[in-house]
């Protein structure tokens, strides 16, 4: 288990002040000080890198606000962290560092979805998940919304690829729920804020009063103002706000947004949310140049277009490396192209088409290179949002080995946008930064161009400086902004002043003083009197730890999918803490190393479920599964690696044997297996004994089946696993799918001697590879005679063991004049060819909640799995909350603390459902999801054979 997470005693002051800080919370575990945590919370995805002295992880408004005191009293820098996906620098810490993500999710939808209150935690995705019933969502739309948090939207004002400055989170924003470096709470929208605010914190309260009168008496800071805040402005505090509102409540709420965590914390903000357009076409225009993209822009933007993203050669061949790569792209042979990404949006499908229509005549006249293809088609415009979404982090991942990745993002009046992209390709040159792209949200005058270099040495950081200092004189010369949409951070706060002039600058200044006085709330973040500041910290090129992460850029677009992610670490965490012990060996550093090592095997590895779901979040392809499989490979030891050799020779009497444990147990007190059962993963360790629990089920039947009578269809491989865990009712899934193929008409073969078969799961997913080799050949030779040399195809009735079948097809180098082998899911098989030939006529079930699977979410089969639930139930609900359930073969019983933390949030929604059934499509998901709802959950197919014997 992880180590105890409470500070030492109080014989120093710096543990004094740590007792502080957990005298602030109400559990121990809340604060961590291990070398572990620190490593592992001290990256974002910016290209800075400070290792806070403590992690907290409040749970309350009220917490946030004592540790806020308790920073003041100890004099500790304190910044807060959400998502962890900015990009500035304005999320790390060598002080407090105060995780705001874990325990502030919560979503409250207002007005039939027309305002929301919504705490900082939230993930963009995920809000926009709850509106959409609605027909409404959330106004910004950031590339990073599936990873992107409420709090970190609105820290940074961030914005996106349609909303503009008319829907971004300061337009938005009605009101929002802030805790003041003082520890006072205000709720700006409450009737009494503003006496609220005078009464409690009366030197804000004036002195925000005092400072809009300053700025409206002065014609200068106000053309000054209006002038930044017509385009994307992230530079400093949001000055706007002291013109647009007349209360000091309300000029408050919205200087906080963009503040950056620098004037306090937002608990809560409650938001007007926008029209959910519906219907979409998108295109990828083609240009010659980059100029002649920009050119274009324009009537582009005229033509109604609600994005307008820009993607110069670079990108354009980057994006041939991806694994979705749209065709005229991957087609294309890049020299100096440019593409727009362009999209329209309609409420409806006609007013959609006479857009379409408009925009390919359009599209005609402007000398594209290629014809432009709108579509309306889902996964053709996924491919294309794909390409653009995940760019930066797909740019960064390839960036040479031993370099670290920068990106700036910057804004200009788009009439001079194509010569500033001109003139900033200039400097690549003059500074011989290669392989810079330029991409962004053109429709804004909005782009992003990304630096490589390791910005280690006094030539590199020299050069990176000089070229700095150019492209401010650049960009502030064509009145732009430094910072578009992804905050001030370290990166840009040393050129606030430069930007606005002193006496702007000096405004800024008084509003920091007025809220933070000793400056106690992320120093260095937004502005810095240290010109050089921007030179300081940057992280080291990460060593190599692993061809497989090697490309990681820390982005966190992985960890909202993670199941350990509220429990232990994420992959993001497990491949930073990798690479610091790597890094401390490099330099050393023993003592850290070994700190760093003492709790890794736990938290990284032990309680990591390797379902490969942070591989579909990631934009380069990373399964960190793959990465703890092979840790786990290199610590097996000959005792374990021999043992699970000998399971793969035996593999009928293993799980057969497990079954009848099972039996056994079942039979017996659960009081007299328990206490047994715990002493011995005691002995032997608890990643070696699975700890029974009573809603385990009893033992499965055999899979062997006599030969078909006539002539078979396909291959039927049904899952071990149902040998070992029988079904909560019924005959189970293997009966349930050998019915409905006998209904319909078709004919299956299991294969002999295919109890002594498995698809290699278990052994991958503990990285015995002795066993792993021979299962695989044992599994591949009895499918290679079943289906006649492939003839045949491959049915398998648990999602996991379908995708484990598929890896082992991957394991085999076919001989020559071998046909492939075919595998398919049983969910699929029912939905394409069952159901045809099934007709109608059963009663359904009124309501159904459906647990997806990661492997039916990896292998595309979710529409195949709702296709058949919504053939047994009139309503199928598919919890918003849904999530793996860590469970993972045997992992659930191995550490079942996983799969409780995995499942708490959606087990809950769950139980709110109501529903008259319950179902997944992989049996020991069944089993997790039956421990975390106390419903038992059943195969789908097994509820649509009992629901069509009828």
């Amino acid at each position: 288990m992880a180590a105890n997470n409470q500070p030492a005693g109080a014989g120093t002051e710096e543990n004094k002040a740590l007792a502080q800080f957990q005298a602030a919370m109400a559990l121990p575990g809340q604060l961590k000080t291990r070398a572990l945590d620190l490593h592992a919370n001290a990256h974002d995805a910016s290209h800075f890198l400070l290792i806070p002295q403590a992690v907290a992880v409040p749970g309350t408004a009220q917490e946030v606000a004592k540790l806020l005191v308790a920073c003041a009293a100890q004099r500790m820098p304190l910044t807060l962290r959400s998502g962890g996906t900015s990009l500035s620098g304005q999320g790390v810490t060598d002080g407090l560092l105060v995780d705001v993500r874990r325990n502030f999710r919560r979503i409250e939808v207002l007005d039939g979805g027309g305002r929301v209150r919504v705490q900082p935690g939230v993930t963009v995705r995920d809000l926009n998940a709850r509106l959409l019933r609605h027909g409404r969502k959330f106004g910004p739309d950031p590339a990073s919304e599936s990873a992107a948090t409420i709090g970190g939207v609105v820290a940074n004002n961030s914005s996106g690829m349609a909303c503009g400055i008319t829907d971004n989170a300061y337009q938005t924003l009605e009101s929002l729920t802030v805790v003041l470096p003082s520890g006072t709470i205000i709720d700006t929208g409450a009737p009494d804020a503003d006496a609220r605010l005078a009464a409690l914190e009366p030197d804000i309260f004036t002195g925000l009063l005092e400072l809009r009168g300053q700025v409206l008496a002065n014609e200068g800071f106000r053309r000054t103002i209006l002038h930044q805040f017509s385009m994307k402005n992230t530079m400093g505090y949001g000055l706007n706000s002291l013109l647009d509102f007349e209360s000091p409540a309300e000029i408050l709420a919205h200087l906080m947004v963009g503040s950056e965590g620098t004037l306090g914390f937002v608990a809560e903000a409650v938001f007007g949310t926008v029209p959910r357009l519906a219907h979409a076409t998108s295109g990828l225009l083609v240009f010659p140049t980059l100029e002649a993209a920009n050119n274009a822009l324009v009537e582009l933007v005229d033509s109604g277009a609600a994005t307008v993203e820009l993607m110069d050669a670079l990108s354009l061949k980057v994006g041939q490396g991806l694994g979705q790569v749209p065709g005229v792209v991957r087609d294309l042979h890049v020299e100096n192209h440019a593409a727009l990404l362009v999209e329209y949006q309609a409420h409806n499908a006609a007013e959609l088409a006479d857009q379409q229509e408009k925009a390919a005549a359009l599209a005609g006249t402007l000398g594209l290179d290629a014809p432009a293809h709108f579509s309306t088609d889902a996964t053709v415009r996924a491919e294309l949002w794909h390409l653009r979404k995940g760019l930066y982090t797909s740019v960064a991942g390839a960036r040479p080995q031993g370099t670290t990745a920068l990106l700036e993002d910057v804004v200009v009046p788009i009439p001079v946008l194509a010569r500033t992209c001109l003139a900033l390709g200039t400097l690549f040159e003059k500074y011989k930064y290669e392989n810079s792209v330029i991409f962004g949200h053109a429709k804004d005058g909005n782009i992003h161009f990304m630096l490589t270099d390791k910005f280690a040495s006094p030539d590199e950081l020299e050069r990176y400086s000089a070229f700095t200092e150019d492209m401010v004189e650049l960009v502030l010369g064509e009145g732009g902004s430094l910072k578009a949409e992804h905050g001030t951070g370290r990166v840009m706060a040393p050129f606030v002043r430069r930007q606005y002039g002193d006496g702007l600058y000096e405004v800024m200044r008084r509003i920091k003083a007025l809220f933070d006085l000793p400056g106690m709330l992320n120093p260095g973040v937004l502005l810095n009197d240290d010109p050089t500041a921007h030179l300081r910290h940057i992280k080291a090129a990460p060593p190599a730890v692993d061809a497989e992460v090697d490309r990681c850029v820390s982005c966190g677009y992985c960890e909202p999918v993670c199941p350990s992610k509220d429990i232990t670490l994420t992959p993001r965490q497990r491949i930073v803490t990798l690479r610091a012990i790597q890094a401390a060996r490099a330099v050393g550093d023993l003592a850290l190393a070994d700190a760093l090592e003492k709790d890794y095997n736990y938290d990284a590895v032990d309680t990591c479920a390797v379902d490969g779901m942070c591989q579909t979040a990631c934009p380069v392809d990373i399964n960190t599964g793959n990465l703890v499989k092979a840790l786990r490979a290199d610590a097996a030891g000959k005792l374990e690696n021999g043992v699970w050799a000998a399971a793969a020779s035996h593999w009928g009497a293993v799980t057969n044997g497990a079954g009848l444990a099972l039996n056994m147990a079942a039979k017996v007190p659960s009081g007299v297996v328990l206490p047994v059962n715990s002493l011995a993963r005691k002995m032997l360790g608890k990643d070696t004994l699975p700890l029974y629990s009573s809603e385990l089920p009893q033992g499965g039947k055999a899979r062997r089946r006599p030969a078909p009578s006539g002539e078979p269809a396909a291959v039927y491989f049904p899952a071990c696993v149902n040998t070992m865990f029988g079904p909560v009712s019924g005959p189970g899934v293997q009966a349930s799918f050998e019915q409905l193929c006998e209904r319909a008409g078709i004919e299956l073969l299991v294969p002999e001697g295919i109890d002594g078969t498995c698809c290699g799961t278990p052994w991958s997913s503990k990285g015995m590879e002795a066993g792993l080799a021979d299962m695989h050949a044992r599994t591949l030779r009895l499918l290679r005679s079943a289906t006649r040399d492939g003839e045949l195809e491959i049915i398998c009735d648990a999602s996991s063991c379908t995708e484990g079948l598929l890896h082992t097809l991957e394991s085999q180098v076919p001989l020559p004049g071998n046909k492939p082998l075919r595998v398919v899911d049983a969910m699929q098989f029912t939905a394409e060819r069952l159901l045809p030939l099934l007709g109608e006529g059963w009663v359904r079930r009124e309501s159904l909640a459906l647990h997806p699977t990661c492997s039916s979410t990896r292998m595309g089969l979710n529409p195949a799995l709702e296709k058949v639930a919504t053939a047994v139930a009139k309503t199928v609900h598919i919890p918003e909350s849904w999530g793996c359930c860590g469970f993972a073969g045997d992992r659930g019983m191995l550490h079942p603390e996983l799969t409780a933390s995995a499942t708490a949030v959606q087990a809950q929604e769950v139980s709110g459902m109501g529903a008259t059934a319950h179902a997944s499509c992989n049996r020991t998901c069944e089993l997790g999801m039956t421990r975390a709802t106390g419903e038992g959950y059943q195969h789908v197919l097994e509820l649509f054979a009992e629901i069509t014997r009828t």
